[in-house]
């Protein structure tokens, strides 16, 4: 008499298993051979599938072979809403002063130029100085005269003077010029992907790159540059969202520029962060906020004379000031402004869920303190047997007496 007996691992006891692991997936087991088995249901999430695998493995063994052809129940997919936002404000003031006098009958002859090109060259004797070509210059005494050429060294305003001072033909000029730049980058993508899949976003173009290759020969390789954003989000099994998110924002610039064979390769100014958070679903967060102010003066003056605080002009050429500076992430709001007045935001992301609560902490325990503690005279022990039963009262382990 024979018999061939084979043990292998019960299906009902897997089934419980699943099910008191995973209440809410529907999975079903069914056994292939001695050492398969198959797995097939839905479940919510990618994750409970890869986790009732790796529970049946480690029910059966790890020499088991497991075949899951579980179905996710509804593809998870995150909307991301961004934000891109850059400022750039420069702000440039210039200050010149010119002062002539000529005086042919007097002999007298005194000039103070600063913020004019060629103001001393065309200095003529016997004639008065004027603002620009052929410029008539009328005096007090109400003869017209030509006056001499005198550019400028920025385009901006001048404010022109003539008259008669203690006898002398006086001339004065003054030009005040003020240049404010602001540039401002600005960005609102909206990407959709799926849960563990990644995404990417691109508003800028392509710039051509000269490669060198074997045999003298050149091949072109373009290099993207603009606002980008590229995330991957995955859905948590509490409804929460893990999101590894990189913005970038980049720019040509001809300071770096390289030349090659004449052509000119123009460098990047690039501003990259890369992090990853995790948070509710509508819940708003912020990234890599930086604000660099750089401010510079350049002054020219004459020694001694420029120190005077009529003449000094520090006082009229102010740096930027930080407080002038608005971002448009001043005052930030979330993106779905709606989602705040429904309450949605500050939750764990689960319609319904309780949202966080004010704790307080107790009182923790006093600091430690040099010296012996004080006692009053009705605690302090009076006796050598009130000493060994307060000793025996407070002193941890044994001891023998």
């Amino acid at each position: 008499w024979a018999a061939n007996i084979r043990v292998g691992s019960n299906i009902d006891s897997i089934d419980q298993m699943l099910a008191l692991a995973m209440p809410d997936a529907k999975v079903s087991v069914a056994t292939m051979s001695s050492n398969t088995v198959l797995l097939t249901g839905t479940v919510a999430a990618p994750e409970d599938a890869a986790e009732a695998e790796r529970l049946v493995k480690a029910f059966m063994g790890e020499n088991s072979n497991v075949v899951s052809r579980l179905k996710t129940a509804t593809p998870l997919q995150v909307n991301l809403q961004v934000k891109f936002a850059e400022v750039s404000r420069s702000l440039v003031r210039t200050l010149g002063a010119n002062l002539t006098s000529i005086d042919s009958s007097s002999g007298f002859q005194f000039g103070v130029g600063s913020g004019r090109k060629g103001f001393a060259p065309t200095f003529t004797p016997g004639t008065a100085t004027g603002t620009g070509s052929s410029v008539k210059v009328t005096l007090p005494d109400g003869s017209e005269i030509d006056g001499t050429s005198v550019s400028p060294i920025t385009n901006g305003a001048t404010l022109v003077g003539a008259g008669k001072f203690l006898g002398l033909d006086l001339l004065g000029a003054l030009d005040l010029a003020e240049r404010d730049g602001l540039v401002t980058t600005l960005s609102q993508p909206n990407l959709t992907a799926l849960s563990g899949e990644t995404a990417d976003f691109l508003a800028g173009g392509e710039f051509p790159i000269l490669m060198s290759q074997g045999l003298g020969t050149t091949s072109v390789e373009y290099k993207k540059y603009g606002v980008s954003l590229a995330y991957t989000p995955t859905v948590l099994a509490n409804g929460r969202i893990s999101i590894r998110v990189r913005p970038e924002v980049s720019e040509l610039s001809s300071q770096g520029a390289v030349t090659m064979n004449n052509f000119t390769v123009p460098a990047l100014t690039v501003r990259r962060a890369e992090t990853t958070v995790e948070l509710g679903s509508g819940q708003s967060f912020m990234i890599a906020g930086l604000l660099s102010n750089n401010s510079q003066n350049s002054i020219d003056k004459a020694p001694g004379l420029g120190d005077v605080v009529i003449v000094v002009t520090p006082y009229l050429v102010n740096p930027v000031d930080a407080n002038d500076i608005k971002l448009p992430t001043d005052g930030f709001r979330s993106p779905t402004a709606i989602q705040q007045l429904l309450g949605n935001l500050e939750n764990d992301g689960v319609t319904g869920g309780d949202r966080p609560k004010p704790t307080s902490v107790g009182e923790g325990a006093s600091a430690p303190k040099l010296g012996l503690d004080d006692y009053d005279d009705k605690d302090r022990p009076r006796n050598g047997q009130a000493e060994r039963r307060a000793e025996a009262d407070v002193a941890p382990g044994f001891s023998l007496k």
